[in-house]
């Protein structure tokens, strides 16, 4: 059994900063696919994941302090691919791939609209691209786990107050339209694949007190391909851990 885990870190030093290196030791995940790194490898003490046995792969964006995403994992990947060969999205870091056998693992950072609409239509773009992208890639590697921030809540149950975010970025009726279709597709929402319960949050807004009244977001997922789901053990949102605005979300599954 391995175990999977999604963590937007919102800067790998301040987390590390944080105690990421000793949550690390004591959740001991497999495979850990990390997003918006803001770093280089070259920035960062690699030393201290090396000694708890981790091969690491960064893709960092082009632009310092933004963006980027990472694994590591504690067995060596076949082969590791980094971003999707569409430019302007790899200039920002978004994507990692690694192979295990007949096993892909992603970890994916979707671009936030919330700053715009200049970013808002990136996204949206982005969103119909990755689609697209991820299907092609399915006909070579059909068996794909794809974890990572997707910045938007897909149901009414994952954002604490849908009535007031009808219009917000994230919660946008076409974002949730895309992830609807994406699902349709062939995929497993592994979180809700085990749970049901409303109020299950994996990012809070630093504003207000959010995190402590737990008036969050559940943005961060680990989707898998159908023909992973009797492979599928367990899944938690792990909300005690306090590195960043997100928590990390664990999969365990077989293979």
């Amino acid at each position: 059994m391995r175990r999977i885990i999604t963590y937007n870190v919102n800067g790998i030093r301040a987390a590390m900063g944080k105690g990421l290196i000793d949550w690390m030791k004591s959740t001991d995940p497999d495979i850990l696919c990390v997003q918006e790194i803001k770093a280089s490898p070259e920035q960062v003490g690699v030393f201290e994941f090396e000694e708890m046995g981790y091969h690491h792969y960064w893709y960092p964006a082009q632009k310092k302090g933004y963006s980027g995403v990472a694994i590591f994992s504690k067995q060596k990947p076949d082969n590791v691919v980094y971003g999707c060969g569409i430019k302007e999205y790899d200039d920002e870091g978004r994507f990692i791939r690694a192979d295990y056998g007949d096993i892909s693992v992603i970890s994916v950072y979707h671009p936030s609209g919330s700053s715009g609409d200049d970013r808002q239509a990136f996204k949206m773009k982005w969103l119909a691209d990755f689609a697209n992208y991820i299907e092609e890639l399915r006909s070579e590697r059909p068996k794909l786990i794809i974890s990572g921030d997707y910045n938007i809540c897909h149901k009414a149950i994952d954002i604490h107050n849908p009535k007031s975010n009808a219009n917000t970025s994230g919660f946008l009726p076409e974002e949730r339209d895309w992830f609807d279709k994406f699902v349709d597709l062939g995929y497993i929402d592994t979180f809700r694949f085990f749970n049901q319960e409303p109020h299950q949050y994996s990012w809070w807004s630093y504003r207000a007190g959010s995190r402590g009244k737990n008036l969050g977001w559940r943005i961060d997922y680990n989707m898998v391909t159908q023909n992973l789901e009797k492979n599928l053990k367990r899944s938690v949102i792990l909300n005690q851990a306090m590195h960043s605005d997100h928590c990390p979300v664990m999969l365990e599954i077989d293979f």
